[in-house]
Parts: structure tokens; C-alpha cells; sequence
């Protein structure tokens, strides 16, 4: 929203925003800790919510901590209690006056005072009966401040206690008390204004305050997410996402873009370091989506929580809980031995061998059971080494790569859960680092997903898409390749859970949904894989103007499209710094050439440090057939009409004999070849007369015959000297460094490398340092659905095989 209609726009009718699904965003401390992090989410807020969702915070960073030791010092009874008072006080007071004008500045810090006497009282008389109500003054204060800054800046905004709402059974288990909770939420909701709620506090059913224990804000928010039906829940935290492993342990995870519900689960009940165990047990019974995203970068797409397809089934993780307690008993036995496990929530356990997995404070408790069943126990130190993934029980090879991973350590059982979601090595040592990233490497090194999208379904995309089945099944590269995405002029196909390759062109049919730019860079933007590369068969220009906003995304482009790598040097120029800055990569060999490697000839010899210093042959199929063909027997005209019918023409034959197609690629093959130019600086001879250029299609297919006279003297001229003609384009650049470069009608020898060509085949000859006296020569079908469909594959393939070696970044502020 544009700050000066905010207002406006978020209250607008009550029908109107009742129409948008209720959206929960929920914001960490440490989205939170400076008045820098808040006006950031303001700005989140101000784009990203609509009057109707729901606002969740964490205390503001380091308050909770700060009162936890204040708690403390009360129940010691140290001299430093004032000054710790005082300094929480001051930290707040200073929010306050950063963020809010002088009138709401005073009325929040009048407020502010009242707290810290109350605080001080409880402090100082009876700390440990009124612990919990100490310890929800942070997210009463951030709750507070956020709804005065939204309130001042961006739309009408209320705070609510959800003490006043949210009733649980105890501490310990926070049950949540549905109907009441929900009856008295939507008591409290006021129209045309936004609510910003405290996360992590709650009463029992004694009207006593509760906390939902640490990070248990996010718990909060997939509990108001229930009891108000939310789509959607986004957790803006200090990370990114959710990585296939600790990304503060292991460099090399990846993140996963989306996670099935049950999988999340897993990964919070066995020490993700952003999901917690609880946060998706509302949720079980609902369709909401769980989103993890970085509140430091909201432009990065994070990951998503819900109900996928099989592509996000696919995505495996590490994970790992030191400090635990293998326990062994006969108890733990039959079906002694699983009310063992559902009594103590065991990590994992094995009923068969007599042995639960248990958290360490946990030992009292158990050995109180045990002594109720007359029974020994023998509690060993343990840790539990996990790999996550949907069902993942049931994938022997899955199973067998654990097993492998593990050879070189100790481990004392290999347990599966009872969800099927996780595979356990029980270790009876701390798991290291070193053994951590060793598994992680070798359960996820192939695991990279790449997205693909194909924009064009003309001959050559329909082509392409044939061939495509084929391709994926046999080449290792392209294993993790997913087609997501058919895009025409103006319709598009999107399926983030992939679409069929084999029923793709049907599918289209059937499916497809007409778009405009906007929300095709709307849905490439947000794109749920490792890396997108977006397969450009199309002839547009228009098209080829969003490679600056793909590069800018990290999208890598495959263009058999001319437009964008000869278009003006600025612009070809700015394209470079955007995919060089992003890393997105641009590949091009069917630009020129069709399927031919003029392309990688060129880099090559750049990379081996070679110089090139002409580049010259027949780069139209089109021009080859006609002047191959032509030999006098039929006038010109006969024989254009003759290629037009047989499709080797554009449908207006003055495209070709314009020279114009001949002239851009030779600039793409200069400019490959590392030098400066643009089109201006390569002369152009057009073989269609000034008279006729203008007219309609028709009418010049009518008055072709004007063209036999010019075309007949040129081939005659040659024949007198016992040669041929030749539509050649040469770039050259001198000792002195002087380019040349023009494409036009030439006589040749016919012992010219030019002069005997098949029909429709292009030849490139390539002069440099140490192709000087003999020359380079690549020739081959210069154009044809089969053998362009083929460069691109080719092309697609390179590609995958260096984003299958490349390392992505972690962006990591720091996990709450």
C-alpha cells in the first residue's frame, strides 16, 4: 500500500475485505529487536495485509531473556534488581521515542511506567507466583508499540492481550480450550482496524497467565490460524526458510521451498532449529499453508507448509538432537514398552529390543514409571542422527544410503518412526559436526530440484517438448529437472507440483489460463525451486525485454530468441551486468546456427586463451537453399515461391532476403567473441528492391518477377568467371584493431569452402591466433524443428550441470 491512501484502501468496505481469506503474520524477536527491524515491519505489513488478518509478536529481541534474568535476580534477591529494572525500562522507553510522535509518545510511556511498578512489586514480594505474568510484559510492550506505530503510519490498528481470549489446560501441555477461545476472539475483533495480538502468553482455565514455552509465539499463530480458519500463516523470522539441515552447522544445506505438513512436523519434533514441535499441531485439521520468511529480505521467496504434490515429497533432510538418554528395560517390551513411548513422547523407541530415546530431564519421571513395574534400567548418554522425508520408510534406497552414510560411526540402532516420515540412527555419542555433514552429503547431494519453464509452443517448442520425455529419462543432469511452466503469447500454464511432460501440449490445452506480464514475473518471482531456467522458443521481441527482470530473480534463460543478445550495446550490455550480478546464467547456441556449436567453438577457444580475429560463412538455411538451388534453370521469383511453398521461407520472403536475420547473428557471434558492436556498425546489403519493400505480403508475392532481372545478371556475371554467388556475412578486425563487419551478395570461386554446401546447411569459419592459415570450420543443418529443438536440449543440459555443482548461499541473520 502507498502510505497516502493506506487508510483508504484498508478501510475500505466490510463485504468487500471480507471477501480475502484471513492471512496471520507473525513476527520473531528478532524481526522486532530495533526500531530499524520494526519500521521494516511496518513496511511488510503496509504490502503484505489486509484490515481483516491478524498480527501476532514476539516480545521485542532480548526482552524475554532480559526478564527471564531480571526473574532471577528476584528470586536471589540481588542488589542489582533496580538497575536491570531500570534498564529494561530505558530499552522500551527508547522504542517509544524513536518510533512514535510526542502525543502517543507520552500516553505509551505514562503506560510503560504503570507496568514497571507493577513489574517492580511482583519483582520484589512474590516472584514466583506471578512468573508468568513478569514474563508477559514483553509481548504485551512490543504488541503494544506495533499497534501505535501502524496506527500513526499505515491504517487503523488495535492491540489485543490474548489473555483475554486464549484459554489453555496448563503449561505444560497447551491444550487450547477451541470454542471458548474462539467465541471470545471474535468478541474482541473491531471493524476496519487491523489486530495486533501477543504471541507466547495465554490463561488456564484459573484465569492464571500461561506461557506456551520458548519460540512459542509461532505456536500462537497457527492457534489463531485455527480458531479463525486462516489460509494462510507466514512466520517472518530472522532466516530465510527452512534448510535441509542447520544451516549454522551445515554450509552446504539447501533450502526447502515447500515441506508436506507431515514432514514439517518431523523436522520440528527432532530439532529444526525454526519449526518447533507444537507450532503445527493446530493445524493438523485445516487446509491453512504454514510459510517460513525472512523479515530482512521479504523479497526472497521462503518456504511454504502445506498439502503438495510429489515433487516437494521428494525433498530429504538431516537433523540431530544431542543431550538425550538411551533408556533400556524389560518394561520397555510389548505393549509395556509403546505405552512407554506414548507416556514419555519418546524420540524414538523400539519395542522389540527394549529400548526408548528420551530428553534428559526426563530421567526422574522415567525411572519413577519403571519403579512402579518393579523393573531395572539402564540409562546410557545418546543422541539421535535423522533423515526426514515424506514416507521415507518406504524407500529402500532411501535406507540404504543411510545405512551407507553411517558406516564409519557407532551407532546402535536404526530406528523408523511410526509417522514414516524419518529414519533414526541412535548413537551412543554426540553427533559431530563432522558426522552431521558427512550424511547430509551424501542423503542430499543429487536432491538440487531446477524448474523448468518453456515459453514458445510453436514448431520448434512443440518440438522441444516431444523430445523432452526422452531427455529426462536419460540423462543424469536433467534428473531433478521438473517442466512447471508453458507460456505462450497469451496464455500460461503453471503447475508448481509439475506438469505431465507426456500429455504437456494437452494439458496446455485443456488448462491453460490467459496472463499478462505482470503475473507471469508475479509467479516466476515466487517460484518454489533451487533455480528456474526459462526456455525461450518464442520469436519476440517483447518477450525478450523481461530477461532484465528474469536476471534480476536468478533466473537462467535458454533463448533460441535473437532479439535480446542483438539488441542495442546498452541494453546487451546491461543484460551481462544483471546475469553476471545474480548468477543467472544465458545461454544462446541456437541463436545462431540452430543446433550447430558455433557458440561453445567460440568460447572455447576464448578460454583457452586464443584470439579471434574473423568470423565469416553462410548463417541462413533459407539464403543456402535458395543460392545452392539457383542456377538460372527457373527466373528467381519461381524459385522463391517454390521455398515459400515448402516452408524453407518466412511467411513474408522479405525477411530473408532482407539480410536482416544474417545481420543480427553476426553481431551475436562478434559480440560472443568479445567484441564491441551493434548493428549499425555491420553493413547490410537488402536483396529486395527499394519499390518493393513496402507493399503488402500479397502484393509482393504478385510482383516478384521485378526480382529475376537483378538476380539473373549477378549469377550470370559469376558464371563468366566460372564462379557462383553467395549471401556471406564477414566480421573481421585488423592488426590495428579496426573491426569490419557486413553481410551482402558476394561471387565466390566454386572451390570456395562457401561454394558447395547441401541445401539449407550454414557454415562458420573461425580465423584467430592459432586457426590463422587453416581456418575453423563448422558446418551442418543451419535450421529445422529437429535439429534446433536438439541445440536447446543441449543447451539445457549444460546448464543443469552447472547449477548441479553450484552452492547456493545461505542467508543467515541468526536463528531465534
Amino acid at each position: 500500500m502507498k502510505q497516502s491512501n493506506a487508510a483508504e484502501k484498508l478501510t475500505a468496505d466490510q463485504n468487500q475485505l471480507a471477501k480475502h481469506a484471513i492471512q496471520v503474520h507473525k513476527f520473531g524477536g528478532s524481526s522486532l529487536a530495533s526500531a530499524q527491524c520494526i519500521v521494516r515491519v511496518v513496511d511488510i505489513i503496509r504490502q503484505h495485509c489486509q484490515l481483516n488478518d491478524i498480527v501476532v509478536v514476539s516480545a521485542n529481541g532480548g526482552t524475554t531473556d532480559a526478564l527471564f534474568a531480571l526473574y532471577h535476580q528476584a528470586i536471589l534477591q540481588t542488589e542489582t534488581l533496580e538497575i536491570s529494572l531500570h534498564d529494561i525500562k530505558s530499552m522500551q522507553a527508547q522504542l517509544i521515542s524513536e518510533l512514535l510522535s510526542s502525543s502517543n509518545e507520552k500516553r505509551l510511556l505514562t503506560q510503560l511506567d504503570a507496568d514497571c511498578a507493577q513489574l517492580k512489586k511482583w519483582l520484589e514480594n512474590s516472584p514466583q507466583q506471578h512468573q508468568a505474568d513478569i514474563l508477559a510484559f514483553g509481548e504485551l510492550w512490543s504488541a503494544r508499540l506495533l499497534s501505535e506505530v501502524l496506527s500513526e503510519k499505515v491504517c487503523p490498528s488495535f492491540m489485543v492481550d490474548s489473555r483475554d481470549f486464549l484459554v489453555i489446560d496448563n503449561d505444560k501441555a497447551c491444550q487450547v480450550n477451541t470454542q471458548v477461545s474462539k467465541t471470545q476472539l471474535y468478541q474482541l475483533k473491531q471493524r476496519h482496524k487491523l489486530a495486533v495480538i501477543t504471541g507466547y502468553i495465554a490463561k488456564n482455565s484459573q484465569n492464571e497467565t500461561c506461557t506456551l514455552g520458548r519460540n512459542g509465539s509461532d505456536y500462537s499463530a497457527t492457534i489463531m490460524a485455527s480458531l479463525v480458519g486462516a489460509l494462510n500463516v507466514t512466520l517472518w523470522t530472522d532466516v530465510d526458510g527452512i534448510y535441509s539441515a542447520d544451516p549454522r552447522v551445515v554450509p552446504s544445506a539447501r533450502k526447502l521451498h515447500r515441506l508436506p505438513n507431515g514432514v514439517a512436523k518431523e523436522l520440528g519434533r527432532l530439532g529444526n532449529p525454526v519449526l518447533h514441535a507444537k507450532t503445527l499441531q493446530p493445524l493438523t485439521d485445516h487446509s491453512t499453508h504454514l510459510h517460513v520468511a525472512s523479515s530482512f529480505d521479504p523479497s526472497i521467496s521462503g518456504t511454504e507448509i502445506g498439502k503438495f504434490g510429489q515433487i516437494a515429497k521428494q525433498e530429504l533432510s538431516v537433523t540431530f538432537l544431542n543431550d538425550l538418554l538411551l533408556a533400556q528395560s524389560d518394561s520397555f517390551t510389548g505393549n509395556l514398552g509403546e505405552q512407554a513411548q506414548q507416556e514419555f513422547s519418546a524420540v524414538c523407541g523400539d519395542d522389540k529390543a527394549g529400548f526408548i530415546v528420551i530428553h534428559q530431564e526426563q530421567q526422574k519421571a522415567v525411572s519413577q514409571w519403571l519403579a512402579s513395574h518393579d523393573t531395572e534400567v539402564k540409562f546410557t548418554p545418546a543422541s539421535i542422527l535423522a533423515t526426514v522425508g515424506h514416507k521415507v520408510i518406504h524407500h529402500g534406497d532411501v535406507q540404504a544410503r543411510f545405512k551407507r552414510s553411517l558406516r564409519h560411526s557407532k551407532t546402535f540402532a536404526r530406528v523408523n518412526s511410526p509417522n514414516e516420515h524419518s529414519i533414526m540412527a541412535v548413537l551412543t555419542q554426540a553427533c559431530t559436526t563432522e558426522l552431521l555433514n558427512n550424511v547430509h552429503h551424501d542423503m542430499t547431494k543429487d536432491a538440487r530440484h531446477i524448474g523448468l519453464v518453456v515459453a514458445g509452443l510453436g514448431n520448434i517448442g512443440e518440438r522441444f517438448l516431444e523430445m523432452l520425455p526422452a531427455q529426462l529419462s536419460r540423462v543424469p543432469a536433467l534428473e531433478n529437472v521438473h517442466l512447471v511452466g508453458l507460456v505462450s503469447s497469451k496464455k500460461a500454464l503453471f503447475n508448481n507440483d509439475g506438469i505431465e511432460v507426456n500429455q504437456a501440449l494437452s494439458l496446455y490445452q485443456k488448462d491453460a489460463q490467459p496472463i499478462d506480464k505482470s503475473e507471469l514475473m508475479s509467479w516466476l518471482a515466487n517460484h518454489p525451486y533451487d533455480e528456474l531456467v526459462v526456455v525461450d522458443v518464442t520469436p519476440s521481441e517483447q518477450f525478450s525485454l523481461l530477461y532484465e527482470d528474469f536476471f534480476k530473480q536468478g533466473i537462467h534463460v535458454i533463448g533460441a530468441n535473437k532479439w535480446a543478445a542483438s539488441s542495442s550495446t546498452d541494453n546487451y550490455k546491461s543484460l551481462l551486468a544483471s546475469a553476471a550480478k545474480s548468477k543467472s546464467l544465458w545461454f544462446g547456441n541456437t541463436t545462431v546456427g540452430a543446433g550447430l556449436p558455433i557458440n561453445y567453438a567460440i568460447n572455447d577457444l576464448l578460454n583457452s586463451g586464443d584470439n579471434i580475429t574473423e568470423i565469416s560463412g553462410i548463417f541462413s538455411g533459407t539464403l543456402s537453399w535458395i543460392f545452392e538451388t539457383y542456377d538460372g534453370t527457373l527466373p528467381f521469383s519461381k524459385l522463391m515461391l517454390d521455398a515459400l511453398s515448402q516452408g524453407i521461407t518466412e511467411p513474408d520472403p522479405r525477411e530473408d532476403l532482407s539480410g536482416r536475420d544474417v545481420q543480427r547473428k553476426l553481431l551475436i557471434l562478434a559480440r560472443a567473441a568479445g567484441f564491441e558492436l551493434s548493428l549499425a556498425d555491420i553493413k547490410c546489403q537488402n536483396l529486395v528492391p527499394d519499390a518493393l519493400q513496402t507493399l503488402s505480403i500479397p502484393d509482393f508475392l504478385a510482383a516478384a518477377d521485378q526480382l529475376d532481372s537483378f538476380f539473373s545478371e549477378q549469377l550470370n556475371q559469376a558464371k563468366e568467371q566460372q564462379c557462383c554467388i553467395r549471401y556471406i556475412a564477414r566480421f573481421s578486425v585488423s592488426e590495428s584493431g579496426k573491426l569490419t563487419a557486413k553481410v551482402g551478395l558476394e561471387v565466390l570461386s566454386n572451390n570456395d569452402a562457401f561454394a558447395n554446401l547441401t541445401p539449407c546447411d550454414n557454415i562458420f569459419q573461425i580465423k584467430s591466433g592459432w586457426y590463422q592459415e587453416n581456418p575453423l570450420i563448422i558446418r551442418g543443418p543451419g535450421a529445422g524443428r529437429d535439429v534446433t529443438a536438439s541445440g536447446i536440449h543441449s543447451d539445457l543440459v549444460n546448464i543443469c550441470q552447472r547449477l548441479n555443482t553450484r552452492q547456493s548461499q545461505v542467508k543467515l541473520k541468526g536463528i531465534d
